[in-house]
């Protein structure tokens, strides 16, 4: 049966795994306390890490059923913020002009602003599609 409300892919998710021991694929799945201790201690010493490796799939199922689908998909807005993050450029794809102009200025408000969008994008971008 086909998830109507897909708003993440496994296929990123395990690209973000084999990142993991960074806390990428948590992050991603809107665990952002448990992707900073994964950040802080390389992935549980890499145990916690190979163990996601089979735990993926469940936190796809939650972060599906967590999160909303619609005009803004999340993992352009991952890919957009991993990599370019510092210059605001998931924040112009999220609408937020303003805010994507002062992180362009400020390098992601001197990094800060970049940290926190890790922390709450999931949420943001959910906030978005259900307003819309």
């Amino acid at each position: 049966m086909e998830n109507s409300n897909d708003t993440h892919l496994k296929s990123m998710g395990y690209i973000l795994w084999l990142f993991g021991f960074t806390g990428a694929h948590r992050f991603y799945y809107g665990k952002p306390v448990t992707g900073t201790i994964w950040f802080f201690t390389l992935g549980l010493l890499l145990v916690g890490w190979l163990i996601d490796l089979f735990l993926i799939p469940s936190m796809d199922r939650k972060a599906d059923l967590r999160f909303r689908s619609g005009r803004v998909n999340y993992s352009v807005a991952w890919i957009l913020l991993t990599f370019l993050g510092f210059f605001g450029v998931h924040r112009f794809y999220m609408g937020k002009w303003i805010t994507g102009l002062i992180y362009l200025l400020t390098g992601g408000l001197f990094t800060l602003g970049y940290l926190w969008d890790y922390w709450t994008l999931n949420d943001q971008i959910t906030e978005i599609n259900e307003a819309r």
